[in-house]
């Protein structure tokens, strides 16, 4: 098996609300992103998926959150933008075009800052 992954970024603001302390005004953070396909064969090229695939797709739901006020934009007008739920929503945007006979879909992980974030997993590949 070979787990292929992606590292991109995206800028944009939200505030959680009900939160009790600062994160519940206003503010942004510029979020890393990693997103991991999972390959159980090669192609005749020796690969699991193309990189430039990868970024392809990747790069459209990305383009969706950049610069934008996260909470806003659905789903997060009625769930908080935490980084939880921005994993997820990234992830599940991704599952079905990154879902072949040869790969998938493994993880997601999302980083507010350089020392703090998660990964999601698909609920078929919880570790």
């Amino acid at each position: 098996m070979y787990d292929i992954f992606i590292n991109t970024h995206f800028s944009s603001g939200h505030h959680l609300r009900d939160y009790p302390g600062s994160c519940e005004y206003p503010h942004g953070h510029n979020w890393k992103v990693r997103v991991t396909v999972r390959a159980h064969e090669l192609d005749e090229v020796g690969m699991g998926i193309d990189f430039k695939v990868l970024k392809q797709h990747v790069k459209v739901v990305i383009e969706q959150l950049d610069h934008r006020n996260l909470n806003e934009m659905e789903p997060f007008t009625t769930v908080n933008p935490s980084s939880e739920h921005i994993a997820r929503y990234i992830f599940e945007q991704l599952q079905a075009p990154l879902a072949t006979a040869r790969y998938h879909l493994f993880s997601v992980s999302v980083h507010e800052t350089d020392s703090a974030g998660l990964i999601y997993y698909g609920k078929s590949d919880r570790p």
